[in-house]
């Protein structure tokens, strides 16, 4: 199925301490953008990218799609104050796209067998997201002092892309936006609309390059997948 892929790209990256959008950051010679807009570049399903970007970007962000040869990437929107508000002025302008995925800009190793399941579930549900099973022991604590260790096999670890039909996260956006509430990411705006959302298992390698640590990880699995 087809699909169009929003890519909040607006930014700042302070936890990154680069001075600048941490998407503009290398590994292997080339930005952390271009490396995620190539997975969908390489997908056939993938119509369009639609990124928000901050205005200081977007010339920079045009001149890097050209180079790159990035072809799909022919839409850029501001961005707003939060990422919630990007998502939903770059969601305004896919008014064409029956699914629409949302990714962030930073987690360059997502693959294509978790896009493609994802893109059948929401197909299916009208929502799924891409999740890792949590590995760690996870405490609920207050005070600095532990109140109770939560049982871990029912929970996970969320990552994007999410893939939404394109009504439905509309619906749950515009409702946020009259109700004044922000969420942690778009699939809690649709729960908000008591409706289901489907979890494709995904891998820990798909990580969000976040903070200067991150930049190791990356180039560890750029050099695990060569070796595949």
């Amino acid at each position: 199925m087809k699909y169009q892929v929003i890519m909040p790209a607006a930014g700042q990256g302070k936890r990154m301490k680069a001075g600048r959008n941490k998407l503009l950051l290398e590994l292997e010679g080339r930005p952390i953008l271009i490396h995620t807009l190539e997975v969908f570049e390489r997908d056939a399903d993938c119509e369009e990218i639609i990124l928000a970007v901050h205005p200081d970007d977007k010339s920079i962000f045009e001149e890097l799609t050209v180079n790159y040869g990035i072809t799909k990437a022919r839409k850029m929107v501001l961005g707003g104050k939060e990422r919630q508000h990007s998502v939903y002025n770059a969601l305004k302008s896919a008014q064409n796209s029956h699914m629409v995925l949302v990714h962030d800009g930073a987690r360059p190793f997502v693959t294509g067998e978790v896009i493609k399941e994802l893109v059948k579930k929401a197909d299916k549900m009208g929502a799924a997201i891409a999740a890792a099973p949590v590995k760690d022991t996870i405490k609920k604590a207050a005070d600095g002092i532990v109140q109770e260790t939560i049982e871990r096999s029912s929970l996970w670890q969320v990552q994007t892309p999410q893939a939404f039909s394109h009504t439905l996260l509309m619906e749950a956006h515009q409702r946020a936006e009259e109700e004044a509430f922000t969420g942690t990411d778009d699939a809690s705006l649709v729960e908000r609309l008591d409706r289901k959302v489907g979890i494709v298992e995904s891998d820990y390698d798909n990580i969000k390059i976040t903070t200067p640590e991150d930049l190791y990880f990356a180039e560890a699995i750029l050099a695990k997948r060569r070796q595949i």
